[in-house]
């Protein structure tokens, strides 16, 4: 087991299995319209895919080039999915939170008087 764990062939079952999970999140909601978006999605699997080959990669005794790449490569994943999901927050029904009028959230939904 010990040898399983030191050749690296675990971390290259989870990458292998990070990757089915994006590619399964993005079929989900290309085809069904279900899951969270998939540009968010993505980024937010390549930013786990990147640490785990830095992780990989110093357990190769790469050079210390190979792991600063992979780790900002996952870096940047990560900001990009930041930066998606904050966008995404800040919309209220599709409207920039920014634009929406106080008083349209107090209005009743329909009037019938």
């Amino acid at each position: 087991m010990a040898a399983y764990l030191d050749s690296g062939r675990l971390i290259d079952g989870i990458i292998a299995l990070v990757t089915l999970e994006a590619l399964l999140l993005a079929a989900l909601r290309v085809f069904f319209g279900w899951g969270p978006a998939s540009m968010s999605s993505i980024a937010n699997c390549m930013a786990g895919a990147g640490l785990l080959l830095a992780l990989r990669a110093a357990m190769a005794d790469a050079p210390f080039a190979v792991i600063g790449a992979c780790l900002l490569a996952a870096l940047i994943a990560h900001l990009a999915d930041l930066a998606m999901r904050w966008r995404a927050s800040n919309r209220i029904d599709g409207v920039p939170a920014n634009l929406k009028s106080p008083s349209a959230e107090l209005a009743p939904e329909s009037s019938c008087v």
